[in-house]
């Protein structure tokens, strides 16, 4: 089947709008001789509603569920188990995102040593940290894709309304009764609703006819206007309100906006589809690029902290109060010097990564208890990466060692479940090219 090429400039789109919208949103200042981060959104009132632009996520879910839609069915057809399948999938996330914590880790021992104070090492490691929580809820929904692909064919778009209305339940027991760890249900229910309209993308339930994507456009800007008016939802929705978020957990705000915009998008399809057909330069591009998505996702905080720690102590480089003209006029170039350094160090990471490129997809024999000890993997590599995603690679300056424990538990119990036939897994510069596998707070 031939690729959609719109599904790949859609990811390679969005992880720029996540790259940029983080730093922009994210300021480091140098004071009093230690590094700390900002949030611009505290400085720039109106920034808020730019939120609206640069919260790009539900793009990479609702191509996810399309990707993995297609994937499974295809996996399936051959015979292939869900184990085997699901494990697939998950190394080809796990292993760049091993090769990341690994690094992170040894730059905080490195931090450590060289006598940097624990807030600096705490604040770094926190921002560096920030996207992992992509990862978790990901990984669940890759899970659940047998399930949930299952529920579509069988009731279709009514799976992600009924989702939908169980996330404003949750919201309502979030406001009212104050149930507070109920909200964490909204994770599964607000993303995963995203992913459904993926699979309605993929089999056409969604763009057939085409009046249907502006219809969710439609009705999705509608409830935002509500929810963030009359109701009690931020207008921000990459942040807290003083009441509830709208994404941590994510909120049915954040629901109908991703609704506007996966509308908007798909409406857009066919142009831009055409378009990259007759193109064939632009579709090359895209294509190299796409190959990058994961690393740069998971890298592209990384020179925030580089630049910072090198230029701010030696006054190379301006702090001018956030929001300011002058804090504006430096926005340029500070991305041009942020770009080309994650260029290098995308590079540099997709050459390191090559012997990857050898590693096995599983390891041991396979068996009935392979389905079980993959759910335990799973489950451990999940509570990691959400432990490191919360509180960052040095809480009060050290290493979270039950976080990282639970991962390399997780990871090791994941391989073990049965050898797969012998193939190449792709590293991170080939991570998945017919799914997004990239991006707290997203941009």
């Amino acid at each position: 089947m031939e690729r959609n090429r719109y599904a790949d400039l859609l990811r390679v789109t969005a992880i720029g709008g996540v790259v940029y919208g983080h730093w922009l949103l994210t300021d480091v200042t140098y004071r009093n001789g230690q590094l700390s981060g900002l949030d611009a959104l505290n400085y720039v009132g109106w920034g808020r509603w730019v939120t609206w632009l640069l919260h790009v996520m539900p793009v990479f879910f609702l191509v996810g569920g399309y990707v993995n839609a297609l994937s499974w069915t295809a996996h399936r057809a051959r015979g292939q188990s869900w184990t085997r399948w699901a494990r697939d999938r998950a190394m080809r996330l796990l292993w760049p995102t091993t090769v990341y914590l690994v690094v992170a880790v040894l730059a905080v021992a490195a931090a450590r040593a060289a006598g940097a104070s624990p807030a600096e090492i705490a604040e770094a490691g926190w921002l560096v940290a920030l996207q992992l929580w992509f990862l978790p809820v990901y990984l669940l929904l890759i899970a659940l894709t047998p399930l949930l692909l299952a529920a579509h064919r069988r009731w279709g778009l009514t799976v992600p309304a009924v989702m939908a209305a169980g996330a404003a339940a949750v919201d309502a027991a979030v406001l009212g009764p104050r149930l507070h760890v109920i909200g964490y249900g909204n994770y599964l229910l607000v993303w995963g609703s995203m992913h459904q309209w993926g699979f309605a993308w993929q089999d056409g339930r969604l763009t057939r006819p085409r009046w249907r994507p502006y219809a969710l456009a439609a009705c999705g800007a509608a409830a935002l206007a509500l929810l963030v008016t009359v109701g009690p939802f931020p207008v921000d929705m990459v942040g807290a309100g003083e009441r509830i978020g709208n994404t941590g957990p994510p909120s049915v705000a954040l629901l109908a906006f991703a609704a506007a915009q996966a509308g908007l998008v798909l409406a857009a399809e066919p142009v831009v589809s055409r378009l990259l057909l007759s193109r064939p330069r632009l579709w090359r591009g895209v294509s190299r690029l796409n190959t990058t998505v994961m690393t740069v996702y998971l890298w592209h905080m990384v020179p925030v902290i580089v630049i910072a720690a090198a230029f701010y102590p030696a006054g190379v480089l301006a702090q001018p109060p956030v929001g300011t003209g002058q804090w504006w006029e430096l926005r340029p170039a500070w991305f041009a010097l942020l770009t080309l350094v994650l260029a290098a160090v995308v590079m540099a990471v997709t050459w390191a990564e090559r012997p990857m490129l050898r590693l096995p997809a599983g390891l041991g024999p396979a068996g009935r208890w392979s389905p079980a000890l993959l759910t335990l993997g799973f489950g451990a590599v999940m509570l990691g990466l959400t432990r490191l995603a919360i509180a960052g690679f040095a809480p009060g300056g050290r290493l979270p060692l039950l976080a990282l424990t639970a991962y390399a538990t997780g990871l090791t119990v994941t391989l073990f479940t049965g050898r797969a036939p012998r193939k190449t897994v792709r590293s991170s510069a080939e991570t998945d090219r017919e799914g997004p596998q990239a991006p707290p707070r997203a941009a």
